[in-house]
């Protein structure tokens, strides 16, 4: 099993859940390029990322597995299989659907670029620079995350701000008009905005083999926020 983050995520979002699923499977928690402990690249789009994707795949010789993303690694999930659908024993896609999205995360790119980090000396800082854009503390708690003590002891972003900044539109785009015929099951969060059930009919078009599950009491983090009923909706699908 094989498991894509989302924009500003890191692999540590699945720790819990891909714990679980290592009793069944042996799992692959992959940081996406321009995040987490992944090199940082000039170029960000869905066909590198399931470029890399194929990379990893060839490198650790994986023939065929489940693969699983959210949001941004949903997409690259989506992208991937379309290439190499032989790749691919069930694909499951987490709160994302197939077409292009309209610019959502100008709040969140203020937040962060408002924080110098040549002048800040403490997480405590940052937290507050952060907190006075917006209040939600989970989505602080979950953008925090990105932040860790470099080689100089200077505080940085794991993810790679500037590029993510210029390239979002990238990262906003349809899946392209290529029909996949991979075993897939898309779950949306009730409470999420990023799947409208009138999106449905376009997604099977590309997707004919596809089947939408909601989690009713969750938002976009699905997984973080229902996970036991996500665990045992994943399981119900690749058994």
């Amino acid at each position: 099993m094989v498991i894509m983050h989302g924009l500003f995520g890191t692999s540590d979002n699945w720790q819990t859940l891909a714990k679980v699923f290592a009793q069944t499977y042996k799992v692959f928690l992959v940081d996406a390029r321009n995040h987490g402990h992944s090199p940082h690249s000039d170029e960000m789009d869905y066909f590198a990322m399931a470029n890399d994707l194929k990379e990893l795949f060839d490198n650790e010789n994986i023939s065929k597995a489940i693969l699983m993303g959210h949001s941004m690694g949903g997409k690259t999930a989506m992208f991937f299989a379309q290439e190499n659908p032989e790749r691919i024993e069930k694909l499951i896609v987490v709160d994302m659907g197939t077409k292009k999205y309209p610019p959502h995360h100008q709040q969140i790119f203020d937040a962060l670029l408002a924080v110098n980090l040549d002048e800040v000396k403490t997480r405590k800082e940052v937290e507050a620079i952060v907190s006075s854009h917006f209040n939600d503390q989970s989505v602080i708690q979950f953008l925090l995350k990105n932040l860790y003590w470099n080689d100089e002891q200077k505080l940085a972003w794991r993810m790679n701000l500037p590029v993510l900044y210029r390239d979002i539109e990238n990262i906003l785009v349809a899946i392209p008009p290529k029909v996949c015929l991979v075993n897939t099951l898309f779950i949306r969060g009730g409470k999420s905005n990023y799947i409208h059930l009138d999106d449905w009919a376009d997604m099977l078009e590309l997707f004919p083999n596809a089947k939408l599950e909601t989690i009713e009491n969750a938002g976009h983090w699905v997984h973080a926020e229902a996970p036991k009923e996500f665990y045992s909706m994943v399981q119900d699908f690749i058994q």
